[in-house]
């Protein structure tokens, strides 16, 4: 904690603490008082997504905003690099799966979208483990992703990723068949962070292009 004189750090956090104190009043404003009564409509009638995300931590990719999507539209799960895991029944905590789980057999979303980034912090840690000064869990968690020391381009990599997780998707037996049957479909997707644009993965084209030109 600093000191009571020492400033340099609690201005800072006030302004930070008075700016999501702001955007709180806002989202009061505009979903829950006067006539719209979104979030009244969502408690008694709860959430019926169409939509599944599996987006990555980093605070600079958030669906939600991204996507200008309002409540109940997204079920998302958010973790280091967007990594899908294998499928694993074992005793272990499974976190993303278990979201998987809930969405896909609960909710009975119709797309899953694994949106990868670029300046990927968890991609970098994949490739350059060594550079890690805390690492208790991160290089573990980044050593589900495929690498064969050819790429050494983060965001590259963070595409090639992609269809790593895509693969994990196929060995849940309740994935794989509804993408079997028709009923789910998943889509990859890299969001670059400068330019704001958002590349989806063509399957005729065997290629990423604008989400806009699909």
């Amino acid at each position: 904690m600093p000191r009571p004189e020492d400033d340099s750090m609690i201005k800072p956090m006030k302004k930070s603490f008075k700016k999501i104190q702001a955007g709180y009043a806002r989202f009061r404003q505009k979903y829950v008082e006067g006539d719209n009564d979104t979030m009244l409509r969502l408690a008694h009638r709860g959430q019926n997504p169409d939509i599944m995300v599996v987006a990555c931590s980093d605070s600079r990719v958030d669906p939600a905003l991204i996507l200008q999507a309002d409540p109940g539209d997204l079920f998302i799960v958010r973790n280091v690099a967007n990594i899908i895991p294998p499928y694993e029944k074992d005793d272990r905590h499974h976190g993303t799966s278990a979201a998987l789980e809930f969405g896909i057999c609960y909710l009975n979303v119709k797309h899953l979208v694994i949106l990868g980034h670029a300046q990927c912090g968890g991609m970098n840690a994949r490739l350059h483990e060594e550079s890690l000064h805390q690492d208790d869990f991160i290089s573990n968690w980044v050593s589900v992703i495929d690498n064969d020391e050819t790429e050494r381009n983060t965001d590259r990599f963070a595409q090639k990723a992609l269809f790593n997780s895509y693969q994990n998707c196929l060995s849940f037996p309740w994935i794989k068949s509804r993408i079997d049957e028709g009923k789910l479909k998943v889509h990859l997707w890299f969001f670059d962070i400068e330019t704001g644009t958002v590349l989806a993965y063509d399957e005729k084209q065997h290629a990423f292009t604008s989400l806009d030109s699909l």
